[in-house]
């Protein structure tokens, strides 16, 4: 069956566009039936972040597992791996987060994750997009075993806890200056807390949601603001988190931003150092630099790559029995202490370094020279421009060019209707001719 609704991250796209109360009602009715198993009654646990059509969303998914028994636990904002470690901890039947990541405000999307705390399989996926389209009304429930739903409280206190716990137990940050970008998302109380309570002087911005502006010239995705409070506060470090908190962005003491492949690295190294790398082996994407390959390739530590997205890097982590994985774009998975990319605690792991080393950020997150890479982003409204022949015969000439000497990779983006085109390798110039022949390609046929 062919994927209508899920993604490479869940359902996301345009609040009342992909993404409607009546279909959030059908997923949590498909959900709940599917995550039904035993006598007991049965729960699921909801967080979400901060954007507008959250409210709307959380009462459609909430009307839709009450209609088929299941007791719903309403956490408010909370960062995703929040939900993650909570659904695991608090015994829920199933978890969800309402987020559309790092996606505008009037985006939103919907993360299923199971009672063991990992997002939901394909074949899982597929089967709720079966329900989805089935008429469910017979297996509805009966008056009297209807689901109750309710608010907890306490949920960002667990968190902040857990958070604190991936800590060495005697280290704080005191003396450490941190700025930290909560992106007006789900970290917003959360992050700039446990930073304080670690003992660190916290300088905090994008922690005023309104519901309009999550991700709005802020957070990891834009981190210019970070970069210039870094400055303007003589800070040691910036930290910038996405809407719902599952990746990171670092800026070093000069406002310098510091990508996800160098804090792998850096985590990799310090891991390995304390022998709490489980097996000399790194789980990254094809987006990762060859740069890092080469790295780690040095201390004796191998590269596993893997199709792009989170999740695909945690299959092969968890097939593999690896503790260390992540992207260049600031998802960071460690599995010792989250089922999902957590950039809080990723970026806790690299303060520990910082601290432990006494060295500037800038030195401490510089493990290596990138190779040359060039990454062009076409967006385009309807069709697959990837099928168009004179695209084909583009990408044809350009793995010609590089005669073997790069790397190219092509792919549609799973969150947005957006084709991204990166090449590498040690020619920088021959690198942009070729993307940029994909690239007009692409533009045409995209017209």
């Amino acid at each position: 069956m062919a994927r209508k609704h899920f993604g490479t991250d869940g359902i996301r796209g345009r609040a009342n566009g992909a993404i409607t109360p009546e279909l959030a009602l059908k997923v949590g009715q498909a959900a709940g039936l599917l995550f039904q198993n035993g006598e007991h009654r049965h729960r699921v646990l909801v967080g979400k972040d901060t954007r507008l059509s959250g409210y709307m969303i959380e009462n459609a998914l909430t009307a839709g597992f009450t209609s088929v028994g299941m007791d719903v636990l309403l956490t408010g904002p909370i960062p995703t791996p929040g939900v993650a470690m909570l659904t695991r901890s608090m015994r829920a039947d199933l978890g969800v987060m309402i987020s559309a990541s790092h996606n505008p405000y009037d985006d939103n999307g919907i993360k299923l994750f199971g009672p063991d705390g990992y997002k939901l399989s394909d074949e899982m996926e597929i089967e709720i997009e079966r329900l989805v389209e089935t008429d469910i009304t017979r297996r509805l429930a009966k008056s009297a075993d209807f689901g109750r739903a309710k608010r907890i409280d306490g949920v960002q206190d667990r968190y902040i806890e857990y958070a604190k716990r991936t800590l060495p137990k005697a280290l704080e940050f005191d003396g450490m200056r941190i700025v930290i970008d909560c992106a007006n998302g789900a970290g917003y109380k959360v992050a700039p807390a446990a930073l304080w309570e670690l003992g660190a002087e916290v300088f905090s911005v994008g922690v005023d949601p309104d519901g309009f502006n999550i991700n709005e010239d802020c957070g990891s995705t834009a981190p210019e603001a970070l970069s210039r409070k870094v400055r303007e506060m003589r800070a040691d470090i910036g930290i910038a988190l996405d809407g719902d908190a599952d990746r990171v962005a670092i800026v070093d003491e000069k406002g310098h931003l510091v990508d996800g492949d160098q804090l792998l690295a850096v985590i990799a190294e310090s891991w390995t150092e304390d022998r709490r790398l489980a097996k000399p082996t790194v789980v990254a994407t094809v987006m990762s630099n060859l740069g890092l390959e080469r790295h780690l390739a040095g201390l004796g530590i191998a590269l596993a790559r893997t199709p792009v997205g989170d999740r695909y890097v945690l299959e092969h982590m968890r097939e593999g029995g690896f503790n260390l994985g992540g992207e260049p774009s600031g998802h960071i998975i460690m599995s010792d202490y989250s089922t999902t990319g957590d950039g809080f605690v990723a970026a806790l792991q690299v303060l520990a370094v910082v601290k432990k080393q006494g060295r500037p950020v800038s030195e401490v997150c510089h493990r290596f020279d990138p190779m040359p890479q060039v990454l062009k982003n076409v967006r385009y409204s309807s069709g697959a421009p990837l099928e168009d022949v004179k695209v084909k015969s583009a990408i044809e000439r350009a793995v010609q060019q590089l005669d073997g000497q790069g790397r190219l990779v092509i792919r549609a983006s799973g969150t947005e209707p957006v084709i991204r085109v990166m090449g590498e390798g040690e020619n920088k110039q021959v690198i942009e001719d070729v993307v940029d022949g994909i690239v007009d390609a692409l533009t045409q046929a995209a017209a």
